[in-house]
């Protein structure tokens, strides 16, 4: 009975020493990794979330999503409550971004707490991110999509100019979706979509694409809820084609959007008035990001291209940056050295989408 008992405890104490253990790494993990989006509702962010949620999920990781809908003093809120409540990251997909303080705000309450913060996606200037020693930005060199959408469209201009030049006047009239007014993506691929553009057309002799309006000195349309959406890029073109038609010879001829939602919105407005159906009249539509619906589009001869935002990539540089923060390794540790911008920006590469 003696030896019974022993043996009894024995396994109790080691079980014990077990627990005791296990609790110690358990602390070092204490606290949820949080996870800010803008909006749920961005098609390319749901990628870069299902893939951050998938990664996150393999590893065992204790972690929340939260959606600011598209309100910064929302996402505030949403911060100062996983704060309170110990969260040991925070990973930002800041909503306002036509100033500093809504970040700076973010990394200042982080700060106090030394609390690791990976902003992503929407541009965060340098000197708000280099602020702080355990802060990184992760997102992507924001003129190159202009660059690169400018130079494809171009091209493609060029090669059906006849084609596209639905009015027979020489001259191509296009309409820009711009998504949100002083986001820095936003206003690198309005303007470098068309400044691009017509590189490629005057350097062969072309002139250079029109505004379709005259009277908008902005030359460019923009969702005025700052959410990018296939609805508004909808609505603006429903508007625009009861007025500019083949018939009234003023027709668009060109649709240039900031992302792959306007772009599709378009597309469906296009083909309420019988365009873009697959068969028949066409007018060419280009957008950035290279969703799965986007790609079905130019599968499907609806829509001509893209550039591509990896989504998947995103997920890998974020995560690999929170483990090395909670490993306490450094923070760019295992990233692509030529896709690093100094200590503080990952930048994820573009690629142009025209079809498998």
């Amino acid at each position: 009975m003696k030896k019974l008992l022993a043996v009894i405890l024995s396994i109790m104490c080691v079980l014990s020493l077990a627990a005791c253990s296990n609790g110690g790494e358990t602390k070092k993990d204490d606290g949820e990794i949080s996870v800010f989006y803008y909006t749920f509702s961005d098609t390319y962010i749901s990628s870069v979330r299902s893939a951050m949620d998938k990664l996150l999920s393999d590893a065992g990781a204790k972690y929340n999503d939260y959606d600011a809908n598209g309100n910064q003093t929302t996402q505030t809120e949403q911060i100062t409550t996983a704060i309170a409540k110990g969260a040991k990251m925070l990973i930002v997909n800041v909503v306002d971004t036509g100033s500093n303080d809504a970040a700076q705000n973010i990394i200042d309450m982080a700060k106090e707490k030394d609390i690791p913060v990976i902003f992503f996606n929407r541009s965060v200037d340098e000197t708000v991110v280099s602020s702080y020693d355990k802060c990184v930005f992760v997102g992507t060199d924001y003129e190159m999509a202009g660059h690169m959408q400018g130079e494809m469209i171009g091209e493609y201009v060029l090669a059906n100019y006849d084609a596209i030049d639905l009015n027979g006047d020489g001259k191509i009239s296009y309409v820009m979706f711009k998504g949100q007014e002083g986001n820095m993506e936003a206003i690198a691929r309005t303007q470098y979509g068309v400044e691009d553009c017509n590189k490629v057309l005057t350097a062969a002799g072309k002139p250079e694409i029109e505004f379709y309006d005259a009277n908008n000195s902005n030359k460019y349309l923009v969702d005025q809820n700052g959410t990018w959406s296939s609805q508004a890029a909808n609505d603006y073109l429903s508007t625009i084609l009861a007025q500019y038609s083949e018939t009234n010879k003023n027709m668009v001829e060109l649709v240039i959007a900031n992302n792959d939602e306007m772009a599709l919105g378009a597309i469906s407005g296009l083909q309420n008035a019988g365009y873009n159906t697959g068969s028949g009249k066409s007018i060419p539509v280009f957008g950035v990001d290279a969703t799965d619906a986007a790609k079905a589009a130019i599968a499907a001869g609806t829509m001509v291209g893209t550039i591509k935002q990896d989504a998947d990539g995103m997920a890998n540089a974020i995560n690999t940056i929170a483990n090395n923060y909670i490993n306490g390794k450094d923070a760019l540790d295992g990233i692509d050295s030529d896709s690093v911008v100094g200590t503080w920006r990952v930048n994820i590469p573009y690629a142009t989408y025209i079809g498998e």
